[in-house]
């Protein structure tokens, strides 16, 4: 399979939910530039609210797990779905179909989440972005504008 993807996650408590800091979260962007990889590698960037939301970024060998991404070959395209975590809410019982990726395309999927802290019942909050291109690119083509984009961001109480 010839893909590349990048997860940008940005994670965050209610104390970013309005004012300045709200302003900082709002800032993060959503994609980044690709270090030197190739095909079948995820380029994983997170950014927290503890850090002021500065990138820190991995490189993983394969593809993104099957649990946060369904994909699957289809002829000469590739078929991908992003699965949300069990645990995040607001549910959604209607969800966009998968998207079939050409050769040379790209998507760009968000999602929102709010996630309950096991140890002190606090909210915490978090948004991931899905950059995936099917097909060898450029470093920079998730600075560009995808030819294929899915928003499932969601008012978060």
């Amino acid at each position: 399979m010839d893909l590349v993807a990048q997860w940008v996650r940005v994670c965050w408590t209610k104390q970013s939910r309005g004012g300045h800091h709200a302003g900082r979260r709002n800032a993060a962007p959503s994609a980044f530039a690709l270090p030197q990889i190739h095909a079948r590698h995820t380029h994983e960037v997170t950014m927290h609210e503890r850090d002021r939301f500065q990138p820190h970024a991995r490189l993983h060998d394969g593809v993104p797990a099957r649990d946060a991404v369904q994909l699957r070959h289809d002829g000469d395209h590739i078929r991908v779905e992003v699965i949300p975590p069990a645990r995040g809410m607001p549910r959604r019982h209607r969800r966009p179909p998968a998207v079939r990726l050409t050769r040379g395309h790209w998507l760009r999927w968000q999602i929102n989440y709010r996630f309950t802290d096991h140890c002190t019942g606090d909210w915490l909050y978090r948004l991931d972005t899905w950059n995936i291109a099917h097909g060898p690119v450029s470093l920079d083509v998730f600075l560009t504008d995808p030819r294929h984009s899915i928003d499932e961001r969601t008012t978060l109480r």
